[in-house]
């Protein structure tokens, strides 16, 4: 028997075709390294979902972040079956969250434009379930912390900790009343990307703050939805724990001076602070106008 969510998700099809009315155009970016045993299925999936259920144009662009495998070519080789997938190439790394600034920069070419991890914890069904929202925000979060989100497999415990932990000190220092900002999937409208893509500058896994604070600060709505999601065998972020959460916290707290009047007058600082990203081997955060600060 079909799932109520399945049901739903066929019912809004079905009423968009008999309306005629076009899905927006969207732009999906994935970012990517080293995920060459991965990829492939997921890259699949999207695409022959969204050919089959979205009726506005669909782009899914690829962003591969320093990739020492054999990644960009299995991404070319799908893309010969799958003319909608798309890729940028940084050969050096840039972060994950230097990967999605990039792929951000193209938000002028389409109306919507979100991302989703290269595991496929979020899938293309979850997706377009939250794509069914942005009608009422500017930004629609998928959440895995909300009542109504499945979790087919839930994080380890330990690193729930680690998570729940992030979460009270990102409410600590911006106050925003998200549940979970680092869920990785999320649609924004195009428009209010590229008011705040100047104010971008965390590289690596402390991106997603940086985006809701901006979208927050600038005056965009934001909208937090339960998702179905799934914790998938091989994360990077399990794997080097807790150099991802020191790195983290280092770029949230530094979010903060960023808005603060502290900023300018510890600017000597930056050598020691550029020397501490070095020593954990995460990607130093940019200026405003792109570059390393």
């Amino acid at each position: 028997m079909p799932s109520a969510g399945n049901c739903k998700l066929e019912t809004w099809r079905l009423k968009r075709e008999t309306e005629r009315v076009p899905d927006p155009s969207l732009l999906l970016l994935i970012p990517a390294y080293n995920e060459e045993a991965r990829i492939e299925p997921v890259l699949r999936e999207y695409a022959d979902f969204f050919q089959r259920n979205y009726t506005g144009d669909f782009r899914l662009m690829v962003v591969l972040n320093g990739c020492r495998d054999n990644t960009l070519a299995v991404v070319q080789r799908v893309a010969q079956d799958c003319p909608a997938i798309k890729w940028l190439d940084f050969p050096a790394p840039i972060g994950k969250g230097g990967a999605l600034i990039e792929g951000l920069k193209l938000a002028g070419n389409t109306e919507l434009i979100g991302y989703v991890d290269a595991d496929g914890a979020t899938g293309p069904q979850a997706f377009v379930k939250l794509a069914r929202h942005i009608g009422a925000a500017d930004c629609v979060i998928g959440s895995r912390w909300l009542p109504g989100s499945v979790l087919l497999q839930a994080q380890p415990k330990f690193r729930q900790v680690i998570s729940r932990t992030f979460h009270v000190i990102v409410e600590m220092l911006f106050w925003m009343h998200i549940q979970d900002t680092q869920c990785p999937c999320k649609l924004m409208r195009c428009a209010a990307v590229e008011k705040i893509h100047p104010t971008l500058c965390i590289a690596d896994l402390a991106f997603d703050v940086n985006l809701l604070v901006s979208l927050k600060r600038a005056g965009f709505r934001l909208l937090e939805v339960p998702v179905e999601w799934t914790d998938k065998v091989g994360s990077k972020v399990t794997s080097s724990l807790f150099r991802s959460s020191l790195t983290m916290f280092l770029s949230v707290c530094r979010l903060r001076l960023v808005y603060s009047p502290f900023y300018r007058p510890l600017k000597f600082l930056r050598p020691l602070e550029g020397w501490v990203y070095k020593k954990l081997r995460a990607p130093q955060p940019l200026s405003r106008s792109g570059r390393k600060a």
